[in-house]
């Protein structure tokens, strides 16, 4: 499964910043963006594309035309959300789909709206349309996801935290998973390897299988060589 993640807007993106300056959008929508690929990684035949870079500004059109010509089946774009220029009381989380409403599109944006609602205890907003530019132009299932407001005095702190970060990522991979029956990579069990390895060293009698935990000295290396030569000189 072929996925992208976009951190929206960019390092130098014009007034995607809280009030007080002390948070760009890009910071955290980045740093979301590392974690949820990151995670993502760890699921069976997935494949990840970023679409953003750190250091420019990647214009809306070059993302959505790489994530297309890369034949993605699903498009995720991370966001935090303001409500004008100042301090607000608006808050929250909200998941776009476009304004079709795609049903695919929408079961995502279900999924993944419960879950971030139940990773952060925020107010749900629920699941709206928008006629963005990286919900109408991408060829696959696409959403954009909010996850809090810079502008609320409260969820600008939030959204400057790691622990915060960490939890809207596990979150939005979460509502993936949720919705595709995604399958963790089974991880690689090395006693298994060690205890086949003893037993075929046993039996070809380099040794005998007694102190696996010790460490060998050279002369008993020499000794298993000269072993798995035959014994001959």
């Amino acid at each position: 499964m072929r996925i992208v993640i976009d951190a929206g807007h960019g390092p130098e993106t014009p007034g995607k910043r809280s009030p007080d300056g002390s948070l760009r959008e890009y910071q955290f929508n980045s740093v979301v963006a590392r974690y949820a690929a990151d995670e993502l990684n760890g699921y069976e035949g997935v494949e990840i594309l970023m679409t953003h870079a750190d250091d420019r500004d990647v214009p809306l059109r070059e993302r959505t035309d790489r994530a297309n010509k890369w034949g993605a089946d699903l498009f995720v774009s991370i966001h935090a959300n303001a409500a004008g220029d100042g301090w607000s009381a608006a808050q929250g989380i909200e998941t776009y789909v476009y304004t079709t409403r795609p049903p695919a599109a929408v079961a995502l944006a279900n999924a993944v709206q419960r879950q971030l609602i139940r990773a952060t205890g925020r107010p749900d907003r629920g699941v709206k349309s928008a006629d963005f530019h990286v919900l109408r132009e991408t060829r696959m299932t696409a959403i954009l996801v909010e996850c809090g407001f810079m502008t609320n005095r409260e969820e600008c702190e939030l959204l400057k935290s790691d622990a915060y970060r960490r939890k809207c990522a596990a979150a939005i991979v979460a509502g993936i998973v949720e919705t595709y029956g995604l399958h963790k990579k089974a991880e690689y069990d090395w006693r298994l390897e060690f205890a086949r390895a003893r037993e075929w060293a046993v039996e070809k009698g380099i040794t005998d299988g007694t102190r696996p935990k010790d460490p060998v000295t050279r002369e008993e290396v020499w000794t298993m060589l000269w072993r798995m030569n035959g014994g001959k000189n």
